[in-house]
């Protein structure tokens, strides 16, 4: 019998247009119009032989320069470096040393913008998901980092190209039926606009979003 290696198998599946990633020109525009359209997206994980798929429930807007809760508002540094670069690519960060968060560049090279994925439904795999985070319910995947352990997302992932159908990239989806909105989590630092920006987006009545207020 015939062996075909997995990885081949999810790249021919990619192909299709139920797993097909989505194009760069998708994260080349306005940072909270990418957030808005990223609901109801699919992330797609292919870990150890394993094909992961979750819909996008939450998303945060972070809007470079001219945003004070954005990591790169000021400057350039190593952390912040794949922010600067093309859309489309993993920003992948660490906080409380413990928790790796996940985010989509966006806007053209240069502008240092992106879209934190905050809540995912999970899809496809969700036993494997569960190994990875052994966790009973919703609690799986209603956060930001908790997603990032049930996919296994990590630093090896910073600056990886999510428009290719390699370990891990986006494709479309469904929208929901209607969208919330309102300030983003954690950003006690920013300036008071920013911190009030409802730059949180989520799919409204999905009980997959954070508990967060």
């Amino acid at each position: 019998m015939e062996h075909t290696d997995p990885l081949t198998d999810v790249n021919r599946l990619a192909n299709t247009a139920a797993l097909a990633p989505l194009s760069r020109d998708f994260y080349c525009r306005d940072t909270l119009a990418v957030a808005r359209d990223l609901l109801g997206c699919q992330l797609v994980r292919y870990y150890e032989g394993e094909l992961l798929v979750a819909k996008i429930v939450e998303t945060e807007a972070y809007r470079g320069s001219e945003d004070s809760a954005c990591h790169a508002h000021r400057r350039k540094t190593p952390r912040t470096e794949a922010m600067f670069g093309p859309p489309g690519h993993a920003y992948v960060y660490l906080v409380y040393g413990m928790h790796w968060l996940l985010n989509v560049v966006t806007q053209p090279e240069g502008n240092p913008c992106a879209v934190l994925i905050r809540a995912v439904e999970p899809v496809v795999g969700e036993a494997a998901m569960r190994a990875l985070r052994d966790v009973k319910g919703r609690n799986l995947t209603n956060g930001p980092g908790k997603l990032t352990r049930a996919l296994h997302i990590d630093k090896t992932l910073y600056g990886h190209d999510m428009t290719q159908s390699n370990a891990l990239w986006i494709t479309a989806g469904e929208p929901p039926d209607a969208v919330a909105s309102g300030p983003r989590v954690g950003i006690d630092y920013a300036q008071p606009a920013d911190r009030d920006a409802p730059w949180r987006l989520w799919s409204d009545g999905n009980p997959w979003v954070s508990k967060a207020r």
